[in-house]
């Protein structure tokens, strides 16, 4: 009896394995946060401000967005760019008592800008929008402004973005608050570049990282291993068995 070996078996043993190793080899994407874009604004100067806001969830739309500014380093006023299908209201109070910042005192600020969809509006699962405004003066008595914000869904979820940023070193909170960096103006008026920083060390990100690494590492073991399987079998002598 003769006994053959399949070719198109091999090869699909290696087509799997190659299938297999592309699979594993795919990184974790990083979930999105809601943030500033761009991330810094002059001091002292009105700011064009937009917050990135994605749908995190597959099942439900985002249907409404709510940011506070602080009341220590208050922002006069602001104005909304308008969105089709959002409805968007600023909402402003007296301070509890004045703030001296950019040679005045300030004693009524933006309290919450809240943007709201329309009825059969919403961000759906895997988009995201942009929600813009014109707002200042930027106060001159901090490098930075933290402006927490509230992502509400369609079935009723809502997601707080309101942790400060982490300590050096440590790792980033898994809602962090949308952060407006700010920057002093040289002499001509203009706004100083911020200080680079350094790149991003969202322990999400590096997870993701970790695992693609893994992923990809395995990969390319299986296929190794279907490879020197497929060519010892093709290095054996077709075998004849007699009965």
């Amino acid at each position: 009896m003769s006994i053959t070996r399949s070719r198109p078996l091999v090869r699909g043993g290696i087509a799997a394995s190659i299938a297999a190793a592309a699979m594993l080899a795919v990184p974790v994407v990083a979930s999105a946060h809601v943030e500033t874009d761009p991330g810094q604004a002059a001091k002292g100067d009105d700011a064009t401000i937009t917050f990135r806001v994605p749908n995190e969830e597959t099942t439900a739309g985002v249907v409404k967005l709510e940011v506070t500014f602080p009341a220590d380093h208050p922002v006069a006023e602001a104005r909304t760019t308008p969105i089709p299908g959002w409805t968007a209201k600023v909402a402003t109070a007296p301070l509890p008592k004045p703030v001296h910042q950019n040679n005045s005192d300030v004693t009524e600020a933006v309290t919450t800008i809240t943007w709201t969809a329309n009825p059969g509006t919403q961000i759906a699962p895997g988009e995201f929008l942009r929600f813009s405004m014109l707002a200042g003066p930027m106060p001159d008595t901090t490098d930075q402004l933290l402006l927490p914000a509230k992502q509400t869904y369609s079935n009723d979820d809502v997601v707080t973005w309101d942790a400060p940023p982490a300590a050096a070193g440590a790792p980033d909170p898994e809602h962090p608050a949308p952060l407006l960096k700010l920057t002093a103006k040289d002499d001509a008026g203009a706004a100083k570049p911020a200080a680079p920083s350094a790149a991003p060390s969202s322990s999400t990100d590096a997870t993701a990282r970790w695992l693609g690494g893994i992923g990809l590492a395995a990969g390319v073991l299986a296929l190794g291993i279907a490879l020197g399987a497929a060519l010892r079998k093709r290095s054996k002598p077709t075998g004849t068995a007699s009965e």
